[in-house]
Parts: C-alpha cells; structure tokens; sequence
C-alpha cells in the first residue's frame, strides 16, 4: 500500500498574556519536532491578537508510526509538562492519516472511502483555484505589487489551502454528509 503519511492537529487553547510564553515554549519544542524521525512539515496557525486565545499547530510525519512515536517521546512529554501552566486546556490533539482531517466533522468517528475523499477535494479544489487567481492576481497588482510567478503561486495556494482547511470542507462535509460517509 502507497504510503500516505500522518498528520496531528493540536489544539492548544492559551491562557490570558501568556501568549508570549507560549511562543518561546515553541522556539524549544519545534526544532526537536523538526529532527524528530520522519518529519516532513509543520504549521503553526496563530490566535487573532485580543480576539482568540487558540494555537493550531498541524504537523506531518511520513508515517503514523514516526508520528506516534514524535507525539509519545519523552522529549515532548516534558515540553508539554513545562507548558501545562499556560494551557486553559489540556494539550488535545488528533492523529490522522494523509489528509483525512479534512473529512472530519464533530460527531463523526468515520473516515470516508479514498475514492469519495479524492472526488470531494478535486470538486473543492477546482473551482478555487479558478477562481482565487482571477480574484487575487488582479488586487495584487492594483497595490502595485509586481508580478512574480513564484510569489503569485505561493499566494494562491496558502489561500487555496487556507479556505480548504477552515471554509470550505468543513461545510462542503456537511453539505454532502449522506453520500460521503454512506
């Protein structure tokens, strides 16, 4: 079976100013992920200051194995103690494999099929990225900003992905819940 990595989401709710703390936590926990054994990537999705008090950190190994492995060790287990102060919540995450965090709903434990996921994500993906370079492109060069392919495509796909992850499959799941999961 192709393998399709691991990816964990976490979910750290931060304690009124301590943001600050928590960052500097994260400047000793992120390098020892990043040589951890299977490391691929991470991203760290940071709270709207005085709005929201949520980290979400999603990081991706090769397999679930690395990842368990990464998320188990006590290197992490001590980093997370030292950071349990600033915690309003306990360290809560979710280990998924390839992208089925995206197929993820509240009370939904089930994964859909491969072949529905791959449907679903193309038919999300396509008309966006139609549709944001028609959009984007032409506001970034009314500032005035100059035409870079290289820049122009790291701008659409974090957008793409960006309305992936947290607009579109969470209500395209919803929209579509009896087909995907049946």
């Amino acid at each position: 079976m192709e393998n399709q990595g691991a990816s964990v989401v976490i979910s750290h709710h931060i304690l009124d100013g301590k943001q600050e703390e928590y960052e500097k936590w994260l400047t000793e926990i992120v390098p020892l992920t990043k040589h951890s054994k299977g490391f691929i990537d991470h991203q760290i999705v940071r709270p709207i200051p005085n709005l929201t008090f949520v980290y979400t950190v999603i990081i991706r190994f090769d397999t679930i194995e690395s990842l368990k492995n990464w998320m188990e060790s006590d290197d992490r287990k001590k980093l997370i103690e030292k950071a349990n102060p600033l915690f309003r919540k306990n360290d809560n995450y979710k280990i998924k494999s390839g992208l089925d965090f995206l197929f993820e709903t509240e009370n939904q434990t089930k994964v859909p099929v491969r072949w529905k996921q791959f449907l679903v994500t193309w038919s999300a993906i396509y008309p966006l990225s139609i549709l944001i370079p028609l959009l984007l492109l032409p506001f970034l060069r009314l500032l005035k900003i100059p035409t870079n392919h290289y820049f122009d495509g790291l701008l659409i796909s974090g957008s793409v992905v960006f309305l992936m992850v947290y607009v579109v499959m969470p209500n395209y799941t919803k929209l579509i819940r009896k087909w995907l999961f049946k």
